[in-house]
């Protein structure tokens, strides 16, 4: 079953009108939200910044947030959906062909589910990533459908036998392909300013309310590719993946080339947030 609009249906009736401006121009807005043990993770926070990318680009939602709730709910349930994600997309509907926002459209709505087990061993043994340029445009801050720049920077990732690209800006890191990126040094965490240049993650939050909870120094700075190879930790952050750690940057070891004790005690964290959000036991095998 999926959500098409406000309704439940089977898969196989859901059509995508050829002139949908999410198809033609990605002209919409989407989330990625995680289900641990049946419940959804964070969907308020979810649905809240859905509904303010929605308020960025000029479309206004015709469900509030507390409606869109009960649908994903019910979406998850009709499901039986264990572990795994809810895959939602909001375009601004169907109109001839035209650049200019049409006067009068109706959005379009579509949920689905995926099983999706917790990717324990990225968490245990941490992965390889490398440097790209970052060549997207410059409101990162919308999570829109326009992720052109992002799958190609993953796609090279990927070539290069690694897990993310971490992409670079004039100098500075911002964050993954599809992730958000912290770098330890001295004890103290470095993420980049949550601006137009990235996007401001549901799980990066999360980290730095763990963070600030265990009296971590956190600060949301840019940083340098040199201070990223230098770092004592890095990991990256993201409803998928987790807090993971990054144990390669290019042909650099960081640290000791394996995960480092703040990124373990922060993934506890996490840990712990799932547990009381979703009410389930939450331990990651080994961690």
């Amino acid at each position: 079953m999926i959500l098409w609009n406000d309704r439940l249906v089977p898969r196989s009736e859901a059509k995508v009108d050829i002139e949908d401006r999410g198809y033609q121009f990605g002209d919409g807005v989407y989330e990625v939200i995680r289900v641990y043990g049946g419940r959804t993770f964070y969907l308020q926070e979810h649905l809240l910044r859905l509904e303010k990318c929605a308020r960025e680009i000029g479309l206004p939602l015709p469900w509030d947030v507390s409606q869109l709730a009960e649908r994903i709910n019910q979406l998850v349930e009709a499901n039986q959906l264990r572990e795994g994600t809810v895959y939602l997309q909001v375009t601004r509907g169907a109109a001839p062909r035209n650049h200019a926002f049409p006067e009068s459209v109706q959005p379009v709505l579509i949920a689905y589910t995926s099983e999706a087990p917790r990717p324990v061993a990225m968490l245990k043994d941490g992965i390889r990533t490398c440097t790209l340029e970052d060549i997207r445009w410059l409101r990162c801050d919308i999570k829109s459908l326009n992720l052109l720049g992002a799958v190609l920077a993953k796609q090279e990732a990927l070539e290069r036998g690694c897990k993310e690209a971490i992409l670079v800006r004039n100098g500075s890191v911002t964050e993954g392909s599809s992730s958000n990126v912290f770098i330890v040094k001295n004890d103290t965490l470095y993420t980049h300013p949550a601006n137009n240049l990235i996007l401001h993650g549901i799980t990066r939050a999360i980290i730095l309310k763990c963070a600030e909870e265990a009296g971590i120094p956190v600060k949301e700075e840019t940083f340098s590719v040199d201070s990223l190879y230098n770092a004592d930790e890095v990991f990256i952050t993201g409803t998928t993946v987790e807090v993971c750690p990054v144990t390669q940057v290019d042909d650099r070891k960081i640290g000791s080339g394996t995960p480092g004790p703040l990124t373990r005690r922060l993934q506890q964290a996490f840990d712990e947030q799932i547990a009381r959000q979703c009410g389930c036991s939450a331990e990651m095998s080994g961690l």
